[in-house]
């Protein structure tokens, strides 16, 4: 399983949100040059990069500092925040992202977003939904998650057969920032019914057994940001406990 130590932009500097509330900021350190450098010097073959600032105005932001930090250390870097075009993924691509997330469109947007998978390629692409439990049932959240999207997350899948999309980062927003642990249970679910897509968990870890966790019920990735920020364990640990 590939941990993705994340980098959360504002204003270009690291910051992390509670339940991805802007009024809700900490922030971590004025530089993510450097720390970008000491994840890939302890062992990270990946980082996630999420631009803040891009997230909430709906546009291409800091796509310019992610570009700089993709080509100043040699790991690869999965990025979104404010992808809206196909030229927000071209230029991210161009820019040196590996892998480009895209969030809400993958949600609203299905067909435009299948364009981008043929074009681009399933391996360029991630697929971000964020959902919030609705009862028995959990519904993504779109627009900086202050609306529920019209279909469950079931249904929003469906949209991508087989084949077509490989990348999909799941966040339960309830856990975000929380420390509480990643919902194991939702994404041992995905994982059981789309078998053909590679799972991120997101949301929640908080120690090293959410890792080892997240990947014995087959998750291909995990992202982790506040545990790593507050010293709950390190990156070198992160990645030697799940290689």
């Amino acid at each position: 399983m590939i941990v993705y130590p994340a980098i959360d932009l504002r204003a270009g500097v690291c910051v992390r949100l509670m339940h991805g509330r802007f009024d809700q900021v900490t922030r971590y350190d004025d530089h993510p040059a450097a720390r970008l450098a000491a994840f890939a010097a302890s062992g990270a073959t990946w980082a996630h990069i999420v631009d803040l600032d891009g997230a909430e105005a709906g546009r291409a932001v800091q796509h310019t500092l992610i570009g700089e930090l993709a080509n100043s250390v040699d790991i690869r870097i999965q990025s979104g925040g404010g992808v809206r075009t196909a030229e927000d993924v071209a230029a991210l691509i161009d820019a040196g992202v590996a892998r480009v997330v895209v969030g809400s469109l993958a949600v609203s947007q299905p067909e435009t977003v299948a364009d981008w998978l043929r074009r681009f390629g399933p391996d360029r692409l991630t697929l971000a939904i964020d959902v919030k439990a609705d009862g028995d049932r959990y519904v993504p959240a779109l627009k900086g998650w202050t609306q529920a999207a019209d279909v469950d997350l079931w249904a929003a899948l469906d949209r991508y057969p087989p084949d077509l999309a490989r990348h999909l980062l799941v966040t339960d927003v309830g856990r975000d920032g929380a420390l509480t642990g990643p919902n194991l249970d939702l994404l041992g679910q995905i994982v059981r019914r789309r078998p053909d897509l590679q799972v991120q968990a997101s949301g929640g870890v908080a120690v090293l057994s959410d890792l080892t966790e997240a990947a014995a019920i087959g998750c291909a990735g995990a992202i982790v940001g506040r545990a790593l920020y507050e010293g709950r364990f390190t990156v070198d640990q992160a990645v030697g406990i799940v290689t």
